[in-house]
């Protein structure tokens, strides 16, 4: 279990100014995977992969499955998109990301931590 937290990130010179959220999901991730460089650089995909929602872009994104196997989706949030499938309220469960997939026409979620790349 990783005790430390990431509060600030500063790099000889470089400093990087962080969002709350982007530090919450950099130590939840830290904590599930035993590393703080990890959940930095998850947390920073994670950072990416919602700045392009937030424009309404489609994202492919690459992730691992629970069984070992490496998923790669088109997603998005777009309400022109995805509202004629919303069923209910659209729970999304801590530590994890919603999305719509596009190829399939329905929701999806992901654990932050499976995340490996936006493209």
């Amino acid at each position: 279990m990783v005790h430390s937290t990431i509060s600030t990130v500063a790099l000889s010179d470089l400093s990087i100014a962080l969002k709350d959220k982007t530090i919450e999901r950099a130590n939840l991730i830290a904590e599930r995977t035993g590393s703080l460089e990890t959940g930095l650089a998850k947390a920073l995909l994670i950072e990416q992969l919602e700045s392009k929602l937030a424009d309404n872009q489609l994202c492919r994104i690459l992730f691992v499955k629970r069984d070992g196997s490496l998923r790669e989706m088109w997603c998005s949030t777009n309400p022109s998109l995805c509202s004629k499938h919303i069923k209910g309220m659209g729970r999304e469960h801590y530590g994890t990301k919603v999305v719509f997939d596009v190829e399939k026409g329905e929701f999806r979620s992901f654990r932050l931590e499976s995340l490996v790349k936006v493209f």
